[in-house]
């Protein structure tokens, strides 16, 4: 296991303490002061421990060797592991809805102050977890649960607030029932990008930000290339890009010219465009997209050929 995933690991095992600790007590406070909006920080709180769980659990695949079967590894465990956290966060979202609505037919008087004492400990606990999960990496676990945990500062001060209103007004008690739709809101929100970004990553997408074009004029650019074309870009990960393309080379290249090239764009691409893995077919002349066959035997592979 890398340092950089020993480290998260360790960071997500403080902050799913602090999380645990939180819901539980929570549950208790919400118990006591007969509060529906405590009742939905808890949810949003239990949201955010089973997620920092699916993620270190995804570390752990990752961390594993490749193998015949998975010759790319386990890096799809954590686009796996979002999208299991997704559900989890409508699953949630929809039972505090419900709570919701229940409270709204049937009001009950709530206690303002213990309300705010609780709620204020989330938003204490919860800053907490954000700054120990803060990285410039960009995991999309990692930068999630961030997330989260800043969002659920905003949706606990949300419940502060109707504590205080309900605190200093008790007769506008249903504020305790209108306060978990608006953590709903927070948590759906949340789900909506998560989704939105593992489906974009499993469909093999161009990863975000990535300028096909710019990449492909860069390509050219490149001394012994005459052309690019037939070019993939996907990620595998968060983190892991891969390239596939056909390179058109200029004359007929020796195999130490090919290879060189080869290098040459490689390291741009890792460099410019934080590619990983990349494989390119080269050609010397331009074949035909899309044909399983080749159009030509290049000097390339006779001359590899020869060697032989």
């Amino acid at each position: 296991m890398t340092r950089t995933n020993l480290s998260r690991r360790r960071r997500l095992g403080v902050a799913l303490l602090l999380q645990l600790a939180l819901v539980a007590g929570e549950a208790v406070a919400s118990v006591v002061a007969h509060s529906a909006a405590l009742v939905a920080d808890a949810g949003h709180n239990l949201v955010d421990a089973i997620g920092i769980g699916l993620a270190s659990f995804a570390i752990v695949l990752t961390a594993r060797s490749r193998s015949d079967k998975r010759s790319y590894g386990n890096y799809r465990a954590t686009i796996l592991v979002a999208l299991a956290n997704t559900a989890a966060i409508a699953g949630v979202s929809a039972a505090i809805i419900a709570v919701s609505v229940v409270r709204l037919i049937h009001p009950v008087k709530v206690d303002g102050p213990v309300i705010i004492a609780a709620a204020g400990a989330s938003v204490v606990l919860n800053g907490m977890s954000a700054l120990i999960l803060r990285e410039g990496e960009p995991d999309l676990n990692m930068r999630a649960i961030f997330y989260f945990q800043a969002t659920d500062m905003v949706a606990s001060l949300a419940v502060v607030v109707a504590g205080i209103i309900v605190s200093a007004r008790p007769s506008l008690y249903v504020v305790d029932a209108l306060a978990p739709l608006l953590v709903a809101g927070f948590i759906i929100q949340q789900a909506w990008g998560l989704s939105r970004h593992s489906v974009h990553v499993l469909l093999e997408s161009t990863p975000a930000g990535m300028d096909v074009r710019a990449m492909l004029d860069t390509m050219e650019r490149v001394e012994g290339v005459e052309e690019v074309h037939d070019l993939h870009v996907w990620s595998l990960s968060s983190e892991l890009h891969a390239l596939s393309a056909h390179v058109v080379v200029s004359g007929s290249p020796s195999l130490d010219s090919a290879q060189r090239t080869v290098a040459d764009l490689k390291r741009l691409l890792h460099s410019d465009y934080s590619v990983a893995h990349v494989t390119l077919e080269l050609e010397s002349e331009r074949c035909a997209e899309g044909v399983d066959d080749p159009c030509f035997i290049s000097s390339i592979e006779a001359q590899a050929r020869g060697s032989g």
